[in-house]
């Protein structure tokens, strides 16, 4: 998960959130799960199923969330309960939901081969999800082509189900793209990681690479399926990690930064875009601008983010924006200072942050994951969501396409109560959404609204109706809307020519009475 590593852990005042009512979580982006991130054809799969602002989801209503990720690669969420189990929804081609098949979920689904564990911390891949639980044991489902699961093996190309990985004392969890990273509380070995080592980001000081042919080049990558402790920061104690793509960023108990991986548009932050196959340290983040406890770091796709020097500003680099330059060191986000951020996750090009009793988004946004209504889509410079103004953000998640807000219910009224619901029928709400663009209502000729009149008078008058309301023919309805809809669109679609141009003049007719009746 591209998010701080601080959410991967109880923040602070979760227990009196939960004793004043709990938290809720909330989602905006599409709920198109089989579609998310990639090309539909026909161009117009992209906008079913969009959530535009900050929506409850009904299988976790009442439950107590006290953390969410997803990933900037990822096109698949992970919730945490306060009391220990653990919901995956979304994609799962590669069975990274855990529920030992390949079938989507739209909707929360507990994970029950985990249900006699307490997770305490959870993260995700582009189609990997490891946890693990408050005993120190570590466990992993989904791909694992490149040994990501960190099983010790990669005789199963995926696991459906959850795998114990060979991790001892693990604390917390974080996934990259294609690999993961651990943090464990064993001495000399605070840190470890398995997966792709492609760029460098395992920190292992190599990148594994191999020629696969002997007659001609094509290179390749040798997985790591096996945890090996990162031996550079084997004097360290890590307590924090965050993992973009194919970049990782961590924090020791000093309150020094590191970084290493791909190096692409200046993400490690060392004023150069050289790729770095070992942690090296981000020389900003010393003396009095150290990272204290309380600070957050977080990682997207191809940008880095930290709060610094006891004060809460929000410090990031990398490519943050799909314009401009990237940033090739850290600077201070300006717009965010005199915030006290607490939790921040970043997306391919979006950022969401809890601050003080606001929640506040930013970046590109192509399916309503900044949460801003229907009214606006994206931001360059970050912004409240309106309609969580007041509400107190203590864990936030970003992946392909969508955001996850988790707010406390307390001392916030009945606002939460009043936000939208969705039941996991994306098909009907994308049907509810669109029926009025593309099935306009009938024009009726003032003729035919008198005989209907006469109609339902006479059905009223002699009992036959069985509702107080207008009666209506829903079958005549239905007709008319696929009528009007074939008229609208395809005339004049075959004809090329005069034929053409009457077509097109009845389009606009049709047009025209449409916009009429409204």
């Amino acid at each position: 998960m591209p998010a701080s590593a601080a959410a991967g852990v109880a923040a602070e005042g979760e227990e009196n959130a939960a004793e004043a009512g709990g938290r809720e979580l909330l989602y905006c982006g599409t709920t198109r799960f089989d579609i998310m991130g990639r090309k539909v054809k026909g161009g117009m799969g992209g906008s079913r199923g969009n959530l535009v602002s900050p929506t409850r989801l009904r299988p976790l209503m009442g439950v107590d969330i006290r953390f969410v990720a997803s990933g900037c690669a990822a096109c698949h969420c992970v919730a945490l309960g306060a009391d220990g189990r653990c919901f995956t929804w979304g994609r799962n081609e590669k069975g990274q939901l855990g529920h030992g098949d390949t079938l989507l979920r739209n909707l929360p689904t507990v994970v029950s081969e985990l249900s006699k564990y307490n997770i305490i911390s959870a993260s995700i891949g582009r189609n990997h999800t490891v946890v693990v639980t408050d005993d120190g044991k570590s466990f992993a489902f989904g791909d694992n082509k490149h040994g990501q699961l960190g099983t010790g093996s990669l005789r199963k190309g995926t696991e459906v189900s959850p795998a114990p990985c060979l991790v001892t004392e693990a604390t917390n969890a974080v996934c990259g793209a294609d690999f993961t990273v651990w943090l464990s509380s064993v001495e000399g070995s605070s840190i470890l990681t398995a997966g792709l080592p492609q760029y460098g980001q395992l920190g292992h000081g190599s990148d594994n690479e191999y020629n696969t042919k002997v007659s001609s080049v094509k290179l390749s990558y040798d997985p790591q399926p096996r945890p090996r402790a990162v031996a550079t920061l084997s004097g360290k104690t890590v307590v924090k990690v965050a993992c973009g793509t194919n970049h990782t960023v961590a924090v020791d108990s000093s309150g020094f930064v590191y970084t290493w991986g791909f190096g692409g548009y200046g993400r490690l932050g060392h004023n150069e875009q050289k790729d770095e196959w070992q942690p090296r340290l981000v020389q900003i983040f010393q003396k009095n601008n150290i990272l204290g406890p309380n600070d957050i770091i977080s990682a997207g796709s191809a940008s880095s983010a930290c709060t610094a020097g006891g004060r809460g500003q929000l410090y990031m680099w990398g490519k943050l924006k799909n314009s401009g330059d990237e940033w090739m060191y850290p600077k201070p986000v300006t717009d965010l200072s005199g915030w006290n951020i607490r939790c921040m996750a970043s997306g391919s090009m979006h950022h969401t942050v809890g601050a003080d009793d606001s929640c506040i988004s930013w970046g590109h946004s192509e399916y309503g994951e900044l949460g801003y209504g229907p009214t606006q889509k994206s931001s360059v410079n970050p912004k409240k969501v309106d309609i969580l103004e007041g509400m107190h953000v203590t864990s936030v998640g970003c992946g392909v396409g969508m955001s996850l807000i988790v707010v406390d219910r307390a001392n916030v009224g009945n606002k939460i109560d009043q936000l939208d619901t969705f039941d996991g029928d994306s098909d009907a709400l994308f049907q509810e959404n669109m029926k009025s663009l593309y099935f306009p209502p009938r024009c009726y000729s003032k003729e035919e609204q008198d005989t209907n009149k006469s109609q339902q008078h006479a059905r009223h008058e002699t009992g036959t109706c069985q509702v107080t309301s207008p009666c209506i023919n829903f079958s005549s309805v239905v007709h008319h809307l696929i009528m009007d809809y074939s008229e609208l669109f395809h005339c004049g679609s075959r004809d090329t020519g005069a034929g053409g141009q009457e077509g097109n003049s009845h389009r606009q007719l049709k047009v025209q009475q449409a916009q009429d009746y409204c």
